[in-house]
């Protein structure tokens, strides 16, 4: 297999990434199934993508010829035959959940046709966890993306079995649709840009859990010596409080740490309100037009 015989490509899960890698991929030229076992995320899915365009022709990152065209080219389907038929590449974006990712992976390893490559997105676990799960571990390892609205960046992470033919193939997938592949020479929790922003989250969420400043003078600090335009709560907001919430959740039950458990409690209360962030318009902030997008937000509260 080589890089040409790439013609579908398959994203497992509808929600705010699977709709967002949705873009690059059909930018590529490449015909995209989303794939999601509710109707509703997938009419949401419809209904998001436009808007996610939206955003990248307003960054300049998209015309729209270019959103005209590439629409046409991404389907969506509640059928896990239809999405696995003559698939070529699959990226999975399910949520953080491990026997989930097992279970979705070895649903579809037996549907797809044995060429087909598998991909993870996941963004804190290490696919040596599910290569087994596939059926085929030498063609699976992590495809990472960041915010496709405002970045390029997509992290390649192979696992000791990944083929280097695979991870090759992988990388100039990246490239033609557009990316900027970060080639990691092992397996890492959290990749490169998640690893260091980690501490980040982690010290944001404990600064807040234990009262001792509030989340807006978190990013307020931030933003103001960084000169970026959200802070690290603006950007979990974006990222999914849910997403955050699993992983938090995940590395506080495996190291016990009690930072990270107290974060976990803090954030399980945003979950169970339904505030999952800028995907529902609410989280940490109410979208849209958060207050850190306000010209006054960096001048002192009143």
């Amino acid at each position: 297999m080589n890089i040409n015989d790439i013609k579908k490509v398959v994203i497992l899960g509808a929600g705010t990434m699977g709709q967002q890698i949705s873009i690059p991929c059909a930018l590529g030229g490449y015909d995209v199934v989303i794939y999601d076992i509710s109707e509703d995320a997938l009419q949401k899915a419809l209904k998001g993508i436009p808007e996610i365009m939206a955003a990248m022709i307003a960054n300049k990152r998209l015309t729209q010829s270019e959103a005209d065209a590439l629409i046409k080219r991404i389907t969506t389907t509640s059928n896990p035959e239809v999405a696995a038929k003559d698939a070529d590449l699959i990226n999975e974006s399910v949520p953080e959940v491990p026997e989930l990712k097992v279970k979705v992976f070895s649903q579809f390893n037996k549907l797809c046709p044995e060429r087909t490559i598998f991909t993870t997105n996941t963004s804190s676990l290490l696919p040596s966890k599910f290569a087994d799960a596939t059926g085929r571990p030498e063609k699976f390892l992590s495809l990472h993306y960041h915010d496709t609205t405002v970045t390029d960046v997509v992290d390649i992470m192979p696992h000791p079995g990944t083929s280097k033919e695979i991870i090759e193939i992988v990388r100039q997938f990246a490239v033609k649709t557009g990316q900027i592949p970060i080639m990691m020479k092992k397996e890492n929790s959290g990749y490169v840009f998640n690893y260091m922003m980690g501490a980040v989250y982690t010290t944001a969420l404990s600064l807040v859990s234990r009262n001792v400043v509030s989340v807006e003078d978190v990013d307020r600090a931030w933003m103001g010596v960084t000169h970026m335009p959200y802070g690290p709560f603006g950007i979990m907001d974006n990222i999914g409080l849910d997403t955050m919430y699993h992983v938090t959740e995940f590395w506080a039950e495996k190291t016990q740490e009690p930072r990270q458990l107290q974060n976990a409690v803090y954030l399980k209360k945003y979950i169970e309100a339904g505030t999952l962030g800028r995907k529902v318009k609410k989280g940490f902030y109410t979208y849209p037009n958060p207050a850190y997008e306000h010209p006054d937000f960096l001048k002192q509260a009143k």
